[in-house]
């Protein structure tokens, strides 16, 4: 069985094994367990701006890159990294498994390639929710135990 332990240093404990039952997967892991008590849950990340205009409308390469900036900060704010990412879904619209495969070789050697040697989803769909979207990323990652994070903040009462 394939095991890919995180480093022990201030980080959330994330386990990835590959069973030895199952195909060998290009570049991720079937299965993350995190064994820290607190998680994120991204919203998707769209190719947009801060000012919520679409970035690269109808470039695929454009949008990647937006979409992976905006999830980089996203993560940031919650004090994470792109290794703490223990689940991510990838949504492109297209049915070309050429398509499929650029945006999956731009991902895994983008800044938060590390998020996706995770549990990942790369799915082809026939529309994201903006005219010209072309890419959509959702990221689950694992925190730290103590509270960190910034931004503005919405508590349950």
């Amino acid at each position: 069985m394939d095991l890919d332990r995180s480093p022990r240093s201030p980080a959330p404990r994330i386990t990835r094994i590959n069973p030895d039952q199952l195909h060998k997967p290009p570049g991720y892991h079937h299965i993350t367990i995190v064994e820290s008590g607190r998680t994120a849950f991204l919203a998707g990340q769209c190719p947009v701006d801060i000012s919520g205009a679409l970035v690269g409308a109808d470039d695929i390469a454009v949008q990647i890159d937006q979409v992976v900036s905006n999830s980089a900060i996203a993560l940031a704010a919650v004090g994470a990294q792109p290794g703490h990412v223990v689940r991510s879904v990838v949504y492109v619209v297209s049915d070309d498994t050429a398509v499929l495969a650029a945006v999956w070789r731009r991902l895994t050697h983008s800044v938060i390639a590390a998020a996706f040697t995770t549990a990942s989803t790369l799915l082809g769909v026939s529309r994201l929710g903006f005219p010209g979207q072309l890419i959509e990323i959702d990221l689950t990652a694992a925190l730290l135990d103590k509270a960190v994070g910034s931004g503005e903040r919405e508590h349950d009462r």
